[in-house]
């Protein structure tokens, strides 16, 4: 696999990417902490669902049990399948089970503050993945650049409707969950590229929707109506592959699929095939292995009680105002001439990817 591409340098971790089953799954080792004196604690870790995202439901569980079995860290990763109630219950025993570090991916703000303030009343380490949580205090902050993701996804769509000639284009923005700050962060960034065009008017701004709990269905029946009460749409900024994915199935019943850019986001395999077949304009890969190593490194030398040295970075809590301490890892966006740099760092396999009439597109885009 080459790992050059995609290195982060600030943190000496590695990118590649891919995703498995995910429920219950528990790790553990033998050696102690730095010293010998004592074995490192257990670290307790939730993620959030396997509907949003097919990464929750594969890449994060097998990298961080990865990263944690060769530490030899014991690690406890459960995921709530997108059950608020289930989340709190998971992590309750995990706290109960005595964890000493608990790294969560919230499904909201509100639960993932009081799982938390649970956690730090019982003298546990915290970190927010993925996604902050709001007024939540979490010690550290392991993501990536999110308003970066967002630009990437602005300039992607401003480039494509430059490529297409569009005249005075009308833009839809298909937004991620209302509950997921990284949705927030995302849209701050495409925005900061497409209100220049609105204010100018050399764009119009269409409907601007957000996607509860980024239900791909519901994108599908959102974007369906944004179509039906306006039919000159001529660019989409869907949020990630899946709600992308949604908006390419309505334009592919209304033939105006190809015609229409759609952004994205998460190197899917889905969405590199939509970009391949250009019915979708480009994604933003974030290297999950390298998200879920930032991570674990983390975990683990608070785990061993050691003095954690890559939070390097922090980002403000946009509700409390506090800093957080921070690891930010930066995103890089895709097209259909880069997708063969997504395979070749291992994210995604030509296997996977280049089934059916999308093997004569992989070898017509270099992929190999």
């Amino acid at each position: 696999m080459r790992k050059g591409m995609f290195a982060l340098a600030a943190v000496g971790l590695l990118a590649t990417g891919s995703m498995a089953a995910c429920g219950s799954d528990s790790d553990s080792g033998g050696t102690g902490s730095k010293g010998g004196s004592s074995a490192p604690g257990k670290v307790g870790i939730i993620l959030p669902d396997t509907a949003s995202s097919q990464r929750w439901g594969t890449d994060d569980p097998k990298f961080l049990k990865a990263a944690f079995a060769a530490a030899g860290v014991e690690a406890d990763i459960q995921n709530a399948q997108g059950d608020k109630s289930q989340f709190q219950t998971i992590a309750d025993g995990m706290i109960s089970s005595g964890v000493k570090v608990l790294v969560i991916v919230n499904l909201d703000s509100g639960t993932g503050k009081a799982v938390l303030d649970k956690a730090k009343a019982a003298g546990i380490a915290t970190i927010d993945y993925d996604r902050l949580t709001l007024n939540g205090g979490a010690n550290y902050y392991v993501s990536f650049d999110n308003v970066k993701v967002g630009e990437l996804q602005g300039q992607g769509l401003v480039d494509c409707l430059t490529a297409n000639k569009a005249v005075k284009p009308v833009v839809a923005e298909l937004n991620g969950s209302p509950t997921d700050n990284n949705a927030t962060l995302f849209k701050q960034g495409y925005d900061s590229k497409l209100k220049p065009k609105y204010d100018d008017q050399s764009y119009v701004k269409g409907p601007d929707q957000s996607v509860p709990d980024w239900d791909n269905t519901q994108a599908g029946t959102i974007f369906e109506q944004m179509l039906t009460q306006n039919k000159q749409i001529k660019g989409v900024l869907a949020a990630n592959d899946g709600l992308g994915n949604a908006v390419i199935q309505v334009l592919k019943k209304n033939k105006l699929n190809g015609q229409v850019p759609v952004t994205g986001q998460d190197a899917t395999v889905q969405g590199l095939q939509n970009i391949l077949a250009g019915d979708q304009c480009m994604t933003v890969y974030k290297a999950i292995k390298q998200e879920a190593d930032a991570a674990a490194a983390l975990a683990i030398a608070l785990a061993k009680q050691e003095t954690p040295t890559t939070a390097t970075g922090t980002i403000k809590d946009p509700e409390s105002g506090a800093d957080v301490k921070s690891v930010l890892l930066t995103p890089k966006p895709i097209t259909k001439e880069t997708v063969k740099d997504v395979v070749a760092d291992g994210f995604v396999t030509k296997e996977a990817l280049c089934t059916g009439n999308f093997a004569k597109l992989c070898t017509d885009n270099g992929i190999s």
